[in-house]
């Protein structure tokens, strides 16, 4: 997509408000806690017992500041100040009838404005409450950003997720991925030439020309200004953007504070990305550490250590009990593969999403559909880019071609071959796309959020940031490996070993055996081997190891996602969609 991205004049729907949402869910209610004093310390001074209890039962509860409570509190606070001057409970009116719906759910509102009450609280109310009390200016970008989203909504259900998030967006990973850093050749101008992006043009070269870095910024920021202004030219409706003052400022938020701040500042930097690779392994660690302990003491056995260091010792009974866990696995997966088959032959075909304002468009595609594979470029889910990203992303080409010519060639029996099991359409690529489809329904949306707003602002408000970056290479190279080693023992010992280092493995010399041998003994072995593991790793991981290759990545992600929302930022410049829009 070009800097100057544009609006298509056949698009009617773009000027005009979108239609109202679907009938919305209802408002979740309200965890209400019970109140509890604390209890005195034995060891607290008799003189204050009689005090200490009185004050300490008059306290209030903890409340959690990710609660629904807590979360209505806040956006009463911040967002509807006006309407708040009735402060009792039962006669208070609903949220969703304060303030516009910004999408077709309730939950997904609560959250949404819980974002929405922090970022104008701290970066608008901070400055604007300063100037004027009044509190028009902050009800109209709350309008304009619930116009935005609803506008966005509507795009969005017709928007085919599954193909873009496990297509496209994988496609352009791969070749992030593919861009390996030569030996010889800058990598940073080998991205360049390779993916060129005009906005990320000079290359910064700090060393060489101390003014490249800022020039490449300032490119960089006008275009977030122009791509932010396409955007609203796109969702806004009129009256709104004839308003200058409310559209620099929606403008500044968007471009600055969230696009500016999270792709340019943030999420490019190679220390925060294994930094978050090892709180995720962390993460993950502790839930199979949880489940396991489950599993192995039972429902109702609760043990202050912790989960268990070492295996339980074999016994009878215990491998009696380990068969009939098979048997039952056994048992349930085949009667999960049965209801599977059984609900797959009645699903309807996958097809393009119908589009209600080109009919001319949805006509031809359906016609296509009899002859050739769709307009839309649909292809079966087996032939999806993201399964080759992964494969390039562990080099199993490189590492083990045997491997990846067998997966190769099985993907290409079932999708092209006879019958063509996993071909498009089919009974298996319609059982896996209604899988895929699954994992984007709006139930997950509004926990996801709630989670997010817990890591970014906890108690509701910026906190101390507990992440820094490392002050010298040394420190960034022991962040990447102690990123290797979380990722590394996610992976079972055997396949890692047989993956990794198999030839380091097959290569050493047998460990001479006696009390005598002054050779190396099986521990140390096992601690070069695993160095070695760690190191394999570590270099999977140089993929992300420079920002500015990161920041080509990330903002062609971000183009992709609103080219496929919005089609028309790829027929015309945003000055012709201003004029087309304003007269």
């Amino acid at each position: 997509m070009s800097v100057a991205s544009a609006v298509s004049p056949d698009s009617p729907a773009a000027a005009s408000s979108p239609p109202p949402p679907p009938a919305r869910a209802g408002t979740p209610r309200l965890k209400q806690q019970p109140a509890s004093g604390n209890a005195l310390a034995p060891g607290a001074p008799s003189g204050e017992r009689g005090g200490d209890r009185d004050r300490r039962s008059n306290r209030p509860p903890t409340i959690d500041p990710l609660s629904d409570r807590a979360t209505q509190a806040l956006i009463r606070r911040v967002l509807c100040s006006q309407q708040s001057g009735d402060k009792g409970r039962d006669v208070q009116t609903p949220i969703d009838e304060l303030l516009p719906p910004l999408t077709s759910r309730n939950d997904v509102d609560l959250q949404l404005y819980a974002f929405l009450a922090i970022i104008l609280r701290e970066f608008v109310q901070s400055w604007y409450g300063k100037i004027t009390t009044d509190e028009a200016f902050l009800a109209e970008i709350i309008h304009t950003i619930a116009h935005c989203t609803r506008a966005l909504e509507q795009r969005l259900r017709k928007l085919d997720l599954e193909s873009l998030v496990f297509n496209e967006i994988p496609e352009v990973i791969d070749k992030h991925i593919s861009m390996q850093p030569p030996l010889v050749v800058d990598p940073r101008e080998a991205f360049h030439a390779l993916w060129p992006l005009p906005f990320l043009s000079p290359v910064p070269h700090p060393e060489d020309a101390p003014g490249s870095t800022s020039e490449q910024l300032e490119n960089e920021a006008v275009y977030r200004q122009l791509l932010v202004q396409a955007v609203l030219a796109v969702l806004l409706p009129t009256e709104d953007l004839e308003n200058p003052c409310l559209t620099a400022l929606v403008g500044q938020i968007f471009s600055e504070l969230i696009i500016g701040n999270l792709i340019g500042n943030k999420t490019t930097q190679p220390w925060l990305l294994f930094e978050c690779i090892c709180i995720l392994a962390r993460v993950i660690e502790e839930k199979k550490d949880r489940t396991a302990q489950r599993i192995v003491s039972g429902p109702h056995t609760h043990s202050a250590e912790g989960p268990p260091k070492q295996r339980y010792n074999w016994s009878v009974q215990g491998l009696f009990l380990w068969i009939i866990q098979l048997v039952f696995i056994f048992i349930t997966s085949i009667r999960l593969l049965a209801g599977a088959i059984a609900m797959s032959t009645s699903l309807p075909p996958r097809r393009v999403i119908e589009d209600p304002d080109r009919p001319e468009r949805n006509q031809a595609t359906i016609e296509d559909q009899h002859h050739e594979a769709p307009a839309a470029a649909k292809v079966p889910i087996l032939e999806f880019s993201a399964w080759r990203c992964v494969g390039n992303l562990v080099e199993i080409h490189t590492r083990m071609p045997w491997l990846g010519g067998i997966l190769s060639l099985m993907q290409l029996g079932a999708t092209r071959g006879p019958g063509r099991v996993a071909g498009l359409n089919s009974t298996l690529d319609r059982l896996l796309s209604r899988q895929i489809q699954s994992l984007f329904s709006p139930v997950h949306l509004s926990p996801a959020l709630r989670s997010l707003r817990g890591v970014l602002f906890p108690n509701n408000a910026p906190g101390t940031p507990s992440l820094f970056p490392p002050s010298s290479d040394a420190e960034l190279r022991a962040l990447r490996r102690r990123a290797a080693s979380s990722l590394l023992g996610l992976v079972p010992r055997g396949v890692a070993r047989v993956y990794l280092c198999g030839r380091l493995a097959s290569s050493s010399p047998p460990t001479p055996a006696g009390p005598s041998s002054s050779g190396p003994g099986p521990g140390d072995k096992q601690d070069k081997d695993a160095d070695a593991m760690v190191d394999e790793v570590e270099g999977l991981l140089m993929v992300l190891g420079d920002d500015y290759c990161n920041k080509h990545l990330l903002y062609s992600v971000l183009e992709l996602i609103l080219l496929r929302l919005m089609p028309e930022l790829s027929e015309k410049g945003v000055v012709e969609l201003w004029d087309e829009r304003l007269g």
